[in-house]
């Protein structure tokens, strides 16, 4: 099982190839932004990678990245753990001002992925 840490908290042990924007609201505690359900429209699930970044991106995480002109940013919700990583959550609950974070994200990546190399 893929070690997942979080910086400023312990790590814990995710499912092989969960989303990481489930492994970080369900296993690790955070209280982690994904207002669009995790469907790659918003980019309020961005984290930082630390260490461990896939070497693989979706296309929808290239194009809504390329679109919105965000970089050294990745969106939790177009990621599985496949490997240990550590991120830093930069988009959260807490200070955003928002009711809640988000629709809950299906156990799949959505829409489908297509994966190009980063």
């Amino acid at each position: 099982m893929p070690k997942l840490i979080v910086e400023g908290m312990g790590p814990v042990e995710v499912p092989q190839n969960k989303r990481l924007v489930l492994a970080l609201a369900r296993d690790a505690g955070v209280d982690q932004l994904h207002a669009c359900g995790g469907n790659a429209r918003c980019t309020t699930c961005r984290v930082e990678f630390v260490e461990g970044e896939p070497e693989q991106i979706t296309v929808a995480e290239r194009d809504l990245l390329a679109a919105r002109g965000l970089s050294g940013v990745r969106l939790s919700c177009q990621i599985v753990c496949d490997r240990d990583m550590t991120v830093r959550a930069i988009s959260r609950l807490e200070g955003s001002g928002r009711k809640d974070a988000g629709h809950e994200p299906t156990e799949e990546i959505q829409p489908p992925a297509e994966w190009v190399k980063v």
